[in-house]
């Protein structure tokens, strides 16, 4: 079933439990469509501010998707769609050197695609594939984004470490930014950070799920206006 999202709606759980805080490392893992999306804020599902409100850089941390140039940020190619980190004030597709432009993040244009976030202490991982076969890509692994290059966060702002709070959003920005639009189909997220071979075993279950479109898809749930 696919929660499909145009823009304007998105969800926001502010109420949680065993959500990664602060510094502490998490992992997230999502399906989503790489044919509907936009360059708009914020297509994200993952970690973000209770009180709906931008607090601020590292304040959240989630999968984003979609082609967005936020303060021109990109990466390889024209078009995207690329898999990028929603770190509050900003959505990234590398960190470090390459906070503005990251060669190394290819464009994901699948119809179903597997994304990965794993948010370390010390820096942050991003994977990608298509998820009806093969295995995940590294798109980037390094330190979080310098916010000297990004241009944002202020004089004082920093995303190193992290501080992040512990809602839960899907299909909107930490801020309730709602203008992106996108397929999503399923994740989640777990506390601490996942092995290589792990992630592989979970992209291996997701191909042998079979992911096909069915037109008409009664099951289908269309959240438009």
């Amino acid at each position: 079933m696919a929660c499909v999202f145009d823009p304007g709606y998105g969800y926001h759980v502010d109420k949680t439990k065993g959500i990664a805080t602060g510094n502490d490392p998490q992992s997230i893992y999502a399906v989503m469509s790489g044919t509907h999306y936009n360059g708009e804020c914020c297509f994200d599902y993952g970690n973000s501010e209770p009180d709906e409100k931008d607090d601020g850089c590292g304040t959240m941390e989630a999968i984003y998707f979609g082609n967005a140039h936020w303060h021109g940020n990109t990466g390889a190619g024209k078009t995207g769609p690329w898999v990028g980190a929603d770190l509050e004030q900003g959505m990234y597709y590398g960190g470090g050197n390459v906070t503005k432009k990251n060669d190394q993040s290819k464009p994901l244009p699948f119809e179903f695609v597997s994304l990965y976030l794993r948010g370390r202490t010390d820096g942050f991982m991003l994977k990608g594939a298509d998820a009806t076969t093969g295995l995940f890509e590294t798109m980037y692994d390094g330190p979080r984004p310098e916010p000297k290059i990004a241009g944002t966060c202020g004089r004082s702002g920093t995303y190193q470490p992290m501080r992040k709070q512990g809602a839960i959003i899907l299909a909107t920005g930490g801020d309730f930014s709602n203008s992106a639009m996108g397929k999503f189909y399923e994740g989640y997220m777990v506390t601490g950070v996942t092995t290589d071979a792990t992630d592989e075993a979970v992209q291996a279950n997701i191909v042998a799920v079979g992911y096909k479109n069915l037109p008409s898809d009664p099951e289908d749930t269309l959240l438009s206006v």
